[in-house]
């Protein structure tokens, strides 16, 4: 295998957020992308980045600032959706780097916002539902949550829980932690 081929992009990605229904006219858009490259040839974290992203039709309110710790005028120094798209294929080989996120949530997310924005969805077909390999490496009979998941593993939470770059950062020590069971596909 060469070096590039052991290289796993786990990406957590931040979305506008509100207590209940959004307010009208707004929809959930992604405001924070953070992505841990693990390199699983070495098991270690080799990357760890943050794009902050200026979302185009919703805002940042005080539910979300609360749980995320992301303000409007932080995203409003943000980039654009696509420009972050175009970082994460220029920068960090999105597209021909397998990657990993917590559940599929993130996926999703990707999916929706690429099509409603007519952006080029920048990851390749290559991903890997982490929650679900976990679950199963593990023996669990639930899917938990990422939080719940460090317990399991014996690890640390490292930063803040629900910011795009410290989540992403966790779910890569938890990667590491399957891997080192033998439990990582590919």
């Amino acid at each position: 295998m060469d070096g590039e081929r052991e290289l796993l992009n786990v990406v957590d990605v931040e979305a506008t957020c509100w207590e209940g229904q959004a307010p009208a006219g707004e929809v959930s858009e992604i405001v924070e992308i953070g992505l841990t490259v693990v390199d699983l040839g070495a098991r270690e974290r080799v990357g760890r980045h943050r794009v902050v992203v200026r979302p185009a039709r919703s805002r940042v309110g005080g539910f979300c600032t609360e749980l995320t710790g992301l303000t409007q005028a932080e995203v409003d120094g943000g980039v654009p959706f696509a420009e972050a798209c175009r970082m994460l294929a220029r920068d960090h080989a999105a597209g021909a780097r397998a990657w990993a996120s917590w559940g599929d949530y993130d996926r999703h997310q990707f999916t929706r916002q690429c099509r409603a924005a007519a952006v080029p969805y920048p990851f390749g077909a290559v991903h890997t539902n982490a929650k679900a390999v976990f679950t199963e490496a593990y023996g669990l009979r639930k899917r938990p949550g990422m939080a719940e998941a460090l317990r399991v593993a014996g690890l640390p939470l490292e930063g803040r829980h629900h910011r795009g770059e410290d989540d992403a950062w966790n779910i890569a020590a938890l990667v590491l932690a399957v891997a080192a069971r033998d439990g990582w596909p590919g």
